[in-house]
């Protein structure tokens, strides 16, 4: 296993601070994810788990705890330096693609690219490239509203690639897809993992899919209740799942 490139210790996330409303919605989360590892974070809605990707994504800052990604503490950063952080070190897939409407696929994959500094000539090269590797190269031409939506959320990965970042963070990858598309989007990441070495990490409520994983951190009410390594049943997280559905509870402000 290799270095980590997050470090996460006694990370708490208010919200409506020194008000009535005030919510804790974090509670003291500390862990370690090494380069390499392909690692879930599994929870019902209103356990935490966007709050915690946010965070884990630098797009929101904890209110109090330390955070470093990729070695480099996030506390005190500006918004200009937390962005440039977030472009060089991790790629994100969202469960409703995010991609651009009237911007072709190609174009959305150079996206990233384009922010970063690379030249016209690299992002077109690296933009076929990835579209290749995940099966895409003939609908690099194609908008969003043309292709299906294991086509569009597979843009979606080459686009996270765009970078070559170290962190491929996920948030509810198949949630939008049929059972036979999910699984081809699950297997790109596993060939990610397998034959890049991208460290790859999994926010789902599917005990399944996490069961896919090399480890597997539980999340409840704001807190780590558990954690499991493979040969695990995924069946030994339906119970406190099941016993976190409609708690109603706040997932994320």
């Amino acid at each position: 296993m290799g270095d980590k490139v997050i470090e996460m210790r006694d990370v708490v996330k208010k919200y409506y601070i020194g008000t009535p409303n005030e919510l804790t919605i974090l509670k003291e989360i500390s862990m370690d994810i090494h380069r390499g590892e392909f690692l879930s974070i599994v929870g019902a809605s209103g356990s935490g788990k966007s709050t915690l990707m946010n965070i884990i994504g630098a797009l929101d800052r904890p209110t109090t705890g330390s955070y470093l990604l990729s070695g480099e503490n996030v506390e005190g950063m500006s918004q200009n330096k937390l962005s440039d952080l977030r472009n060089r070190h991790i790629g994100f897939v969202f469960q409703t693609f995010n991609l651009i409407p009237r911007t072709t696929a190609l174009k959305n994959v150079e996206l990233p690219m384009l922010y970063a500094g690379y030249s016209r000539k690299e992002r077109s090269r690296r933009a076929h490239e990835l579209l290749e590797l995940v099966g895409m190269e003939d609908r690099v031409k194609h908008l969003p509203n043309e292709l299906s939506g294991g086509q569009k959320q597979r843009v979606a990965i080459a686009r996270a690639m765009a970078t070559d970042p170290d962190i491929l963070l996920a948030d509810e990858p198949t949630g939008a897809l049929d059972t036979q598309t999910g699984r081809l989007v699950m297997d790109i990441f596993h060939k990610l993992h397998q034959e890049q070495g991208k460290t790859v990490i999994l926010i789902t409520h599917n005990p399944e899919l996490a069961a896919e994983t090399d480890r597997i951190l539980t999340l409840s009410d704001g807190q780590f209740v558990g954690e499991s390594r493979p040969g695990h049943s995924a069946k030994e997280f339906m119970p406190l799942m099941e016993r976190e559905e409609g708690d109603g509870e706040i997932e994320s402000v």
